[in-house]
């Protein structure tokens, strides 16, 4: 009977001792660990970032963002009968001339673009104290906001909403800031990213090198990286006073038509990340990944068939019928 009680004893403290095995190892991951995460989610790899030149018969336009930056950007007019609007997100450190390689077949096909330069980016302005990373935060929401409310505020604005084409972090920050503003109808992302869905697997294989211990690492399930994770990215943003945010949510909630394009060779955003990223979209949505092409390549690498699936997406859920 003893050895019965002794039994029923440890099945119900096991998982107090479970707990206290896991809290005592996340404290100690914490302390040696979060540092090396902070890190490495600080470093700004190497971006060839594509910039444009001013060109003849746009629409100069000053904005201001609700905290009272100015912010510029440029409207671009289709020579024809407009069947759209479209607000081009930009990647990180690029210009806005730089939407023409990416919008001119949607000038031609009936749209207008917009697009804008958030703060500490080309020539707008810039927060003071202000060192922007790759990763979306709470300040590209401002201003993608921004951007969205002058749209809706233009005298020729388009009373049926307008399209998001975001590159990047652009297309997170549209992504972020179109959550719960229905005037975007419809969005196609290249190359866009979250944070803990990316910073995830690097942990993974970053713990091989700050800890030689298989048992642990075999020990920590998936969530229990993403607290570490999310744990370092909350100690980022206090020290650099912005909040970064996550996409997964802000894409469940968006619930309208979605393009994920994606690069096979993207060695910055592994395709399985964007893949699960993809899962937290509602439908309609469409995946594309480019063969051979590297993160934001895709349309260098594919620029026919790049073009023709991002006018036909917006031909089919945002040209006016």
């Amino acid at each position: 009977m003893a050895w019965i009680w002794f039994g029923i004893a440890v099945y119900l403290s096991l998982p107090t001792l479970v707990a206290a095995l896991m809290t005592v190892l996340y404290l100690w991951l914490k302390q040696n660990y979060v540092p090396y995460i902070k890190r490495i989610f600080q470093e700004v790899p190497y971006f060839n970032v594509p910039r444009g030149q001013p060109r003849e018969g746009a629409e100069s336009v000053v904005l201001r963002t609700s905290d009272g930056l100015k912010l510029l950007g440029c409207y671009l007019k289709t020579p024809k009968h407009r069947r759209g609007v479209i607000l081009f997100g930009l990647e990180f450190g690029s210009n806005r001339w730089s939407c023409s390689a990416y919008c001119d077949h949607l000038l031609d096909a009936g749209y207008d673009v917009f697009t804008y330069e958030p703060r500490n980016q080309g020539e707008s302005d810039c927060e003071p104290n202000l060192e922007l990373l790759p990763w979306p935060c709470d300040r590209d929401v401002t201003d993608a906001s921004a951007a969205i409310a002058y749209l809706k505020s233009r005298a020729d604005h388009d009373p049926l909403g307008v399209g998001l084409f975001g590159i990047s972090k652009g297309a997170g920050a549209g992504i972020l800031a179109a959550r719960i503003e229905p005037y975007v109808r419809c969005a196609v992302i290249d190359g866009m990213f979250s944070c803990t869905y990316t910073v995830v697997p690097y942990m993974r294989r970053w713990i091989t090198i700050y800890d030689k211990s298989y048992f642990i690492q075999g020990l920590l399930p998936s969530w229990y990286y993403a607290i570490l994770a999310r744990h370092a990215i909350r100690e980022v943003g206090r020290e650099r006073r912005v909040k970064y945010l996550d996409l997964e949510n802000s894409l469940a909630r968006f619930r309208r038509p979605v393009l994920m394009i994606h690069g096979q060779f993207d060695s910055y955003i592994y395709p399985d990340m964007s893949r699960r990223l993809f899962q937290m979209a509602r439908e309609p949505k469409e995946y594309w990944l480019i063969p051979g092409a590297k993160h934001n390549q895709g349309l260098h690498v594919a620029p026919d068939e790049y073009r023709v699936r991002v006018r036909e997406f917006f031909d089919k859920h945002l040209a006016a019928s």
